[in-house]
């Protein structure tokens, strides 16, 4: 088969499996005209009650709406998905990746592909609160080595916080296959790619990953990029400002882009909508521009409540502040204040 045979059939599988998923969710049907059953499908993806999944370029498709976005590679081999969501969506969760595995070969008689790995890109509750439930429904390929995760993300779910001797989290949680250092590649190509974990240290947290499908040609980023927010800067965990926009780098340096950035590399974001590389520069040119006012009311001396008073993030609030809810925008200040502050203190005098 020449080259442009093989790139047509591998977009009409990809064609089938979206039309599939879409037929398969009951949830999202409704009567047409005529009186007819058909799924309300939309130009990229298809609904199950409150969750979305769209296909985002290659193998991979993304889970919106239980939480934090989920990163799913879909193909042969199996499933590999880039966290689990938080406790309490799990049965929403594993209902629409079964059907994902089921849409992958319409003609199968077997039961819908399994998930095989699972990647945490942080320790947080809400990407690793669906740990244990997803797992115990899964089919590992290699025993034992089945959750993946910077050694970080281990430690901060397994060692008891001190003074205390019960872990963060139960056993079946944890991740069963670490690295340390800047990345970590799967030991085998899955689903016909190569696919990459880079980290990126002290940024959202202390043991934040990328994942990189070589192939497909998408990063999801976790909770260092978002298209609707501030970063989420995890003290306690051991984030820091810094570390974001060195994160936010580092998804620059390793993708590629297409025509004037539009195109390339696609990339999943923590929260918010699917990217470009466009995309993740404007959010990184916007950090440093708060991290440069921030750090100009530190050197003048400024509280934390004075650089509020100066507004470091005016120009952005409508896009990504918010007075309420888990994240505001004052939260954000504290947190970059105390970290840049931190950062200071440390710098080597000259």
């Amino acid at each position: 088969m020449t080259s442009s045979g093989v790139t047509n059939a591998r977009a009409l599988r990809v064609a089938v499996a979206l039309a599939t998923v879409g037929v398969l969710i009951a949830a999202s049907e409704r009567l047409d005209a005529q009186g007819e059953r058909t799924p309300i499908q939309h130009a990229h993806g298809a609904s199950i009650g409150d969750l979305q999944v769209v296909h985002v370029q290659g193998n991979v498709y993304a889970l919106f709406g239980a939480g934090p976005n989920i990163t799913v590679s879909v193909g042969s081999q199996g499933i590999l998905m880039v966290n689990t969501g938080p406790a309490g969506m799990e049965e929403k969760i594993l209902d629409v990746v079964k059907k994902l595995g089921t849409g992958i070969d319409p003609g199968r008689e077997a039961p819908p592909v399994p998930i095989r790995f699972i990647v945490n890109t942080s320790a947080r509750p809400d990407e690793t609160g669906g740990n244990e439930k997803i797992q115990a429904a899964a089919e590992f390929i290699r025993g034992g080595e089945h959750i993946l995760a910077h050694e970080k993300v281990l430690a901060r779910m397994s060692e008891p916080p001190k003074g205390q001797t019960k872990p963060p989290r139960p056993a079946d949680a944890w991740p069963t296959d670490t690295f340390r250092g800047e990345q970590m590649k799967l030991g085998r190509f899955f689903n016909g790619e190569g696919v990459q974990l880079l980290h990126v240290p002290a940024a959202h947290t202390d043991g934040d990953s990328l994942v990189w499908f070589r192939y497909s040609d998408v990063i999801a980023t976790g909770n260092i990029f978002s298209t609707t927010g501030w970063p989420v800067i995890d003290l306690e965990r051991g984030g820091s400002f810094q570390g974001v926009i060195d994160g936010l780098n580092l998804i620059l340096k390793t993708g590629l882009s297409d025509f004037r950035t539009e195109g390339g590399t696609v990339v999943v974001p923590g929260h918010g909508r699917i990217g470009d590389l466009a995309d993740v520069g404007f959010y990184r040119d916007m950090l440093t521009i708060v991290r440069d006012r921030i750090q100009d009311g530190l050197k003048r001396g400024l509280t934390v409540e004075q650089v509020k008073a100066e507004k470091p993030t005016l120009g952005w609030e409508s896009r990504y502040g918010s007075a309420t809810g888990p994240w505001t925008t004052d939260m954000f200040i504290e947190a970059a204040y105390k970290s840049l502050s931190q950062s200071k203190a440390h710098a080597p005098k000259r």
